[in-house]
């Protein structure tokens, strides 16, 4: 930045802004330049106000303080660096891998939620396939390794290839179905014994076999993914669901169906005995997958544009490879 000082011979104050000047170079570097007017006839209009400040597009004329300087300098001095930054050519930063596999997955995570969630959700579906076809050690591996995200209570989970899609308890009161009990003989599964041979009892030829997840967490996860394609589909401008209506829509039908359940049966028996019914857990269930989704993946993706902005923002554009 170059500052001009119109000066002239002999003149205390025109040397007092000089040593101004130059003090504040350590701050905001810049040139001066010192014109003598009475050796410069182009500038004679300035003989009887020296010293005289051009700064820009400011004139300081005497008397001429530190603080009217710096007021002036600053501004110009903050000008000059953008005006400088405009003007430079962009140069391409070579980018970590860090930087790209951030930028990539910023990009792509919904698609990776997605694509676990098809694997999570497939594999217990599998299951009974595997059983149906013979191959029972596969099987039994998902069935063990579900167990550790789900109770499997066969009564609570859906069968495939059997006389019905499910077998609720007989105190769920369910007209017209052919119940747990009836179809395996191994009782209404009220006490721990019972709900062991529940958790393990995977089907037969005849009721079919189970899914590795319980009629609940299907619902949640099918839920979840059904908000997901949607949202997709939608070019994800979806705006996130209310915190209020998650509470109300999703979370409440859920607490209701199921510490009623739970609160109602042994060890706890706190309230008259209830048996929830498979159309109440689906029902429930989807719902909460479907509003928590709805709540979470918008602020997820708002989450993520940002992420991306501040990746990109390092090189002023998108990450490239090397």
């Amino acid at each position: 930045m170059d500052i001009f000082l119109y000066s002239k011979q002999n003149c205390h104050l025109c040397d007092e802004v000089k040593a101004s000047l130059i003090t504040l170079q350590a701050s905001y570097p810049f040139t001066i330049h010192v014109i003598d007017v009475d050796q410069n006839q182009a500038y004679r209009q300035y003989a009887n106000d020296v010293p005289v400040v051009e700064v820009g597009s400011f004139i300081l004329r005497s008397p001429i303080t530190n603080h009217e300087l710096e007021a002036a300098i600053a501004p110009a001095y903050r000008a000059s660096i953008n005006e400088d930054r405009s003007q430079q050519p962009r140069i391409e930063r070579k980018n970590s891998r860090m930087d790209r596999l951030s930028h990539w997955l910023t990009r792509h995570y919904l698609g990776l939620i997605n694509a676990f969630l098809i694997i999570f959700i497939g594999l217990p579906f599998l299951a009974p396939v595997l059983m149906k076809i013979g191959l029972e050690t596969p099987a039994w591996v998902i069935y063990k390794v579900y167990r550790t995200t789900c109770h499997q209570l066969a009564f609570r989970s859906f069968f495939l290839f059997g006389e019905q899609g499910y077998y609720p308890k007989t105190s769920a009161n369910l007209e017209g179905v052919l119940t747990y009990d009836e179809a395996t003989h191994l009782g209404e599964a009220n006490n721990s014994e019972d709900l062991l041979e529940a958790r393990d009892f995977v089907g037969s030829e005849k009721v079919g076999y189970k899914i590795a997840l319980c009629q609940r967490d299907v619902a949640i996860y099918l839920g979840i993914l059904l908000f997901n394609f949607v949202f997709i589909l939608f070019h994800r401008k979806i705006r996130p669901l209310p915190w209020y209506l998650w509470l109300l829509v999703g979370l409440l039908p859920l607490g209701l169906d199921g510490f009623s359940q739970l609160f109602s049966q042994p060890p706890l028996s706190f309230i008259p005995f209830r048996e929830s019914t498979p159309y109440l857990r689906v029902l429930t269930g989807f719902l909460f997958g479907f509003t928590t989704a709805w709540f979470g993946i918008p602020n997820v993706e708002s989450a993520m544009k940002d992420s991306l902005d501040i990746i990109e923002s390092k090189t002023g554009q998108p990450i490239v490879r090397k």
